[in-house]
């Protein structure tokens, strides 16, 4: 009876184990998914903001260049071309421009009058204004006052999105995705959510556009259910466990193998000592002979140095065949040490020098800060900053910064061009902070500065520094920008460390 309690208990125990390695390994696999599943969110959520930011700037830019390419001369048939922008821009269903003394030529009077509060605000602001809002119904007006016509255009949000650059498919993805303002609401793609707070996980995403004229909140929404979780993979792990388990269980009884297991691991133990002890036999007789060699070539050497006179060429013959046995000697050493030391695990991806980053970065650079005369000082502290980072991502940001940098120094004169790059850390981030002497950024583009498609340089895009604000988020870190007095600009990147620093 007591054979057969004991075993019982035994059983239970296992039973009890296996469930535990169950729970554990199934949470760690649904935790793992849950986490794909957001990340893939994110990244979807934040590439069609940055579309749909695209577009609202694009907008802008069609309204600006209307106000600076108006045709002169009578109207005519030829003197409105702004009417053909609907076959090159989807999105815009029509164009309307007012002249001066002229009322909107709108038919509705509260459109007419909206229309004319928004060019007042676009005259004071000097820059595009949104007039008429109806989300719901998937338009709105946008607006610039300009001389000596004023143009407006009327959008169409469904056109607006580029489906062909769309990052999730519009109809199957179970991502909510609407624009919404003052509680109006577009949907712009319907996805699938659930009545219930019982259904799963709920993510969310939420981010005004990119621009002032089109105060719109992206709102992106997923809910991921319990039949979405990998239970394929979390099943396999429970029977691979249960596998595992009845083996070590079956070992376990095996008191004999076990013994002969063991006897084995001893003559495998002594059969390497042996080996070890082989191997540093052929080294000494190895070193034997190089050290040797180079014991009695230095006291050649000396012997030919204290002659009188001192005989210079033979000894420094003797001096260069020592070196040569020193080299051989180190080379016995280094093929011990290639056969005993553990794998390189330096190439593991994530962790990033930043100082070696940056010498990288003007290394490539050297050229440009030649020609413009500049001499890039980098100030770092003693210890290495390590930080989590696309070490293509992270060196093509310092790229940016350092050839702004540069361009903003050419408009001060050679003996006032300073660039300086200070790399720090504290005990989350890791630092690098780019700032020139130049001439500074105006106090009414600082806000403006990480907006895409705004630049204040001639023939630049305004690409640039969102795409670096872009990367660094995407890496887990943040690019501010700043002025600093008497003048001159200074734009800080901080990057996650791998683990935090200790005091």
């Amino acid at each position: 009876m007591r054979p057969m309690w004991k075993a019982l208990r035994q059983r239970g125990g296992w039973l009890l184990a296996w469930c535990a390695l169950a729970t554990l390994g199934g949470v760690a696999l649904a935790r793992q998914e849950l986490t794909r599943q957001r990340e893939a969110f994110e990244a979807d959520a934040r590439i069609a903001h940055r579309l749909l930011s695209q577009r609202a700037a694009q907008q802008d830019a069609v309204l600006a260049t209307l106000a600076l390419l108006q045709p002169g001369g009578t109207p005519g048939p030829t003197a409105q071309p702004e009417q053909r922008l609907s076959s090159v821009y989807p999105q815009i269903l029509d164009v309307q421009h007012r002249g001066p003394g002229e009322a909107w030529p709108v038919d509705i009077p509260a459109a007419r009058a909206a229309l004319a509060e928004a060019e007042a605000v676009s005259r004071r602001a000097g820059r595009v204004a949104l007039a008429v809002s109806h989300l719901a119904a998937g338009r709105y007006r946008l607006v610039l006052g300009a001389d000596p016509n004023s143009y407006a255009l009327q959008i169409d949000l469904a056109a607006m999105v580029p489906w062909n650059e769309w990052p999730m498919p519009r109809e199957t993805t179970p991502v909510r995705l609407t624009l919404e303002q003052d509680g109006q609401v577009f949907v712009v793609q319907p996805g699938r959510l659930r009545s219930t707070g019982l259904d799963g996980w709920r993510f969310e995403f939420h981010k005004h556009l990119a621009t002032a004229s089109q105060p719109f909140d992206v709102f992106a929404v997923r809910q991921v259910g319990w039949a979405e979780l990998p239970w394929a993979w979390m099943l396999a792990w429970a029977a691979a466990t249960a596998v595992l388990l009845a083996a070590l269980q079956t070992a376990l009884s095996q008191r004999a193998a076990r013994r002969r297991a063991e006897e084995l691991l001893r003559l495998g133990q002594v059969a390497r000592l042996n080996t070890l002890g082989e191997l540093a036999a052929g080294m000494a007789h190895e070193l034997n002979q190089p050290l040797t060699a180079v014991l009695a070539n230095a006291q050649a050497a000396r012997r030919l140095l204290d002659e009188d006179p001192p005989e210079i060429d033979t000894a420094r013959g003797a001096m260069t065949q020592a070196a040569e046995q020193a080299r051989r000697a180190s080379s016995v050493v280094g093929r011990l040490r290639r056969a005993v030391e553990r794998p390189d695990l330096a190439g593991q991806p994530g962790p990033v020098k930043l100082e070696d980053a940056v010498r990288e970065v003007l290394y490539l650079l050297e050229p440009e800060s030649t020609r413009r005369g500049v001499q890039p000082v980098v100030q770092s502290p003693a210890r290495d900053v390590t930080v989590l980072a696309d070490r293509v991502a992270l060196e093509q940001i310092i790229h940016n910064l350092v050839m702004n940098a540069l361009q903003a120094l050419e408009q001060v004169p050679p003996d006032q061009r300073r660039l300086t790059l200070t790399i720090a850390a504290d005990p989350q981030r890791g630092t690098l902070t780019v700032q020139d002497s130049g001439p500074g950024i105006p106090a009414e583009v600082l806000p403006r500065i990480f907006e895409p498609f705004f630049s204040t340089r001639q023939g630049g895009l305004g690409l640039g520094l969102n795409l670096c604000e872009s990367l660094a988020g995407g890496m887990g870190g943040e690019l501010s920008a700043s002025n600093v007095p008497p003048h001159g600009a200074a734009l800080r990147l901080a990057l996650p460390l791998p683990r935090p620093l200790r005091p």
